[in-house]
């Protein structure tokens, strides 16, 4: 039975952090940019414009370097927005040392209701890959939790991006399965979005009746419409959702103000 968390209001809200991409040691940094100190930064913007988040997700490349230390660090980092969690991996996770952080907690559990609504953490990850698959135990994991309640809305969560999202150079680093997905998602008209990382800039669109919803990193940003690799100049942000009793969703994205960044390609890489 799925943890079931209880809604502060008539609609739950929930942050999403991802991309954050942290290093055992504090100092180093991705392009230039010091990912624990960037991490920071969301969060205080977090706990200043959301007082009281019900759900916080981390969709993905929570570390750089897989070190047990780094997952600490975001631990420790997120622990003070105060609200439950749930992560799942990216392409950059090393899954025994998420295991090894997330030890005696729910943090890593697929399944969680909050509200009217039914929130899945799936893995999109593979070992050793950039891009991503939604392997058969994640689907059928998929498919039993939406046969298992159909009367609670969907939001569907998983790292890599199952759509075209204009930047040419991550078209083969997406979601290689994603029409499997959109096949099985035909049959159960309760799911209201699907929700990822990976592509470190925001996008908001539908398909169906379903809507799509990518978020900006915690660090280093993409730039978009891009042909080939380019780091944006946009600040690191997060994004809030609102999920109504009656299935709307409210959603935005917030990104850090007075933030100075130069890129440093020949510094430590993505």
């Amino acid at each position: 039975m799925p943890q079931a968390i209880p809604s502060s209001s008539p609609a739950a809200l929930l942050v999403q952090l991802s991309d954050s991409h942290l290093f055992a040691d504090p100092s180093r940094t991705l392009l230039g940019m010091n990912t624990r100190d960037s991490l920071a930064r969301v969060i205080e913007r977090v706990l200043a414009e959301q007082p009281q988040v019900d759900l916080l997700l981390a969709t993905g490349d929570l570390s750089q370097d897989g070190t047990l230390a780094s997952y600490q660090a975001f631990l420790q980092l997120s622990a003070q927005i105060g609200a439950p969690a749930r992560w799942l991996a990216g392409n950059h996770d090393e899954p025994l040392s998420m295991e090894q952080a997330a030890a005696g907690s729910d943090l890593l559990e697929p399944v969680v209701d909050i509200g009217n609504w039914r929130v899945i953490m799936l893995n999109s990850a593979v070992p050793g890959s950039v891009p991503g698959v939604l392997g058969d135990d994640q689907l059928q994991l998929l498919r039993h939790a939406l046969d298992e309640a159909p009367q609670r809305h969907a939001l569907i969560c998983f790292h890599h991006q199952p759509v075209d999202i204009g930047c040419a150079w991550m078209t083969p680093i997406g979601l290689r399965n994603a029409e499997a997905l959109f096949d099985l998602l035909q049959g159960y008209p309760q799911v209201r979005a699907v929700l990822w990382g990976h592509v470190h800039q925001e996008l908001d669109q539908w398909r169906d009746q379903v809507r799509l919803l990518a978020s900006p990193s915690t660090c280093i940003q993409f730039e978009p419409g891009s042909a080939d690799f380019k780091v944006g100049e946009q600040a690191p942000g997060y994004r809030w959702l609102r999920l109504a009793c009656d299935g709307r969703i409210d959603s935005g994205v917030s990104r850090v103000s007075d933030f100075a960044f130069t890129v440093d390609y020949a510094g430590d890489g993505y």
